[in-house]
């Protein structure tokens, strides 16, 4: 299949030339699912914290994207309580076949450093993020401190 080797390939350079700030591994060995390790970017209020993120690749990939959700809870005005995220790389109409599971990754990492609220899935959170940044950066502190610290 040719999704499998396409995978296989992408989770094999990822292992052999590592990105800053983020690990992945198969989940229970299935090539098709794969449990990521992002790092909190140095300058958010992320920083410190570890979060897991799961990556379903579906059979039809690359020509589908990954379902993508956040496993660790954070607050984020592009992330719900359930882990789900809205990021312009994964919505249907802006995938494109080329795009690879790194480039998701590093995608995420970016959201995390400059979250994109008039995209919000949380509106209250986008709100607050527009309005007092210091209080939004204060919880998003305490919910990394809390849910990803190791």
């Amino acid at each position: 299949m040719a999704s499998s080797k396409r995978i296989g390939k992408e989770l094999a350079d990822l292992t052999k030339e590592p990105v800053d700030g983020i690990s992945v591994e198969p989940k229970e060995d299935n090539i098709y699912k794969w449990v990521a390790r992002l790092k909190g970017p140095a300058k958010s209020p992320y920083a410190g914290g570890t979060f897991l993120v799961d990556m379903d690749f579906p059979i039809e990939y690359p020509f589908k994207s990954p379902k993508v959700k956040f496993n660790t809870r954070i607050y984020h005005p592009n992330i719900d309580e359930s882990g789900n995220l809205c990021v312009g790389i994964l919505k249907s109409e802006a995938w494109k076949p080329s795009t690879k599971a790194v480039t998701i990754l590093l995608s995420i990492l970016q959201l995390l450093d400059e979250p994109n609220a008039d995209d919000a899935l949380v509106a209250s959170i986008a709100e607050l993020y527009n309005k007092d940044r210091a209080k939004f950066d204060k919880t998003a502190q305490e919910y990394t401190k809390k849910y990803a610290s190791a």
